[in-house]
């Protein structure tokens, strides 16, 4: 099966490392993608509160140019991409009148226009229902069987449920099969499910931080030694703003209230249980100091 590769905004620009990873596990694995010719940013659902139609044409030009490529299957690496990109997908093959309007707005700007034929699937998803864990567990070469990894799902790769349907929205499992398979041990913790905060961040900074600090909290009092997201919005949330969560989580409950938790991209995760070292998945990159979970590892 070969897959079109829509790597998105963020692993193109604040997370290279996301993109090196992914490429060096999927390399590997020899899943067969083609990265996009052209494509633009999803919108994050920004440009679907402001102007729906707007976000419905530019995401029509991405699955438009994967069809123009004779390609069924779009691959994310983003859960935020996933959510809008795939919700944006729905819509346009359901409304049909409304994939007709949003294809005259297409075809005047770029020529283009979208027959409804191509699917999204996460990266995630791909390993589960197309690759098989059993398969993936053939490509373990180093499982990570002394450390223990939480799980952060964040919300638009389970939101809405009628426009993903692969996991249970409410108590996803497909993360923590994919930690098992690499050896380790899933965390389970409540704000595994939750918002990390980034959609918040430049409107309402101190909700935001209380977020992170809550859920990077709880990762850790459940015995976590590092986190793992399928999304990188969720990533520089966790990540970039965690020492500000740190601050915050100090003034307010005290001094010995420390995060100091390392998080994971997807694909990092897969790369070191395949054997690629910390260096080449970009792990020198992440704020938060990896080197206590690779010490734990080697």
């Amino acid at each position: 099966m070969k897959y079109a590769l829509f790597p998105g905004c963020a692993s193109k620009g604040a997370t290279p490392e996301l993109y090196t990873s992914t490429m060096k596990v999927v390399g590997r694995l020899g899943i067969d993608i083609v990265e996009l010719e052209a494509f633009n940013c999803c919108g994050a659902g920004v440009i679907t509160e402001a102007d729906p139609d707007l976000a419905l044409t530019l995401n029509a030009r991405t699955l438009a140019t994967a069809e123009r490529m004779g390609i069924q299957n779009v691959m994310t690496i983003c859960g935020t991409c996933q959510g809008v990109l795939g919700g944006a997908n729905k819509i346009l093959q359901e409304d049909e009148p409304r994939r007709e309007r949003i294809n005259r707005a297409l075809k005047e700007t770029t020529g283009l226009e979208y027959q409804g034929t191509v699917e999204v699937k996460h990266l995630q998803w791909i390993l589960i229902k197309d690759f098989g864990l059993d398969a993936l567990a053939k490509f373990v070469t180093h499982p990570l069987s002394d450390v223990s990894i939480a799980a952060f799902y964040g919300c638009y790769i389970l939101r809405p449920s009628r426009a993903t349907g692969f996991d249970d929205w409410e108590n996803p499992t497909s993360l923590e099969k994919l930690i098992r398979t690499v050896g380790a041990h899933p965390v389970y913790y409540d704000g595994r499910t939750k918002c990390c905060g980034f959609p918040v961040l430049l409107e309402k900074d101190q909700i935001a931080l209380s977020m992170v600090g809550k859920n990077v909290s709880e990762a850790k009092e459940s015995g976590g030694d590092a986190m793992v997201t399928p999304c990188p919005l969720c990533h520089m949330s966790l990540d970039i703003y965690q020492e500000r969560a740190e601050d915050k989580l100090q003034r307010e409950q005290g001094p010995e209230k420390t995060l100091g938790m390392p998080i994971l991209h997807l694909p990092q995760l897969l790369g070191l249980a395949m054997g690629f070292s910390p260096k080449e998945l970009g792990m020198k990159r992440h704020l938060v100091s990896t080197a206590p979970l690779i010490e734990k590892i080697q």
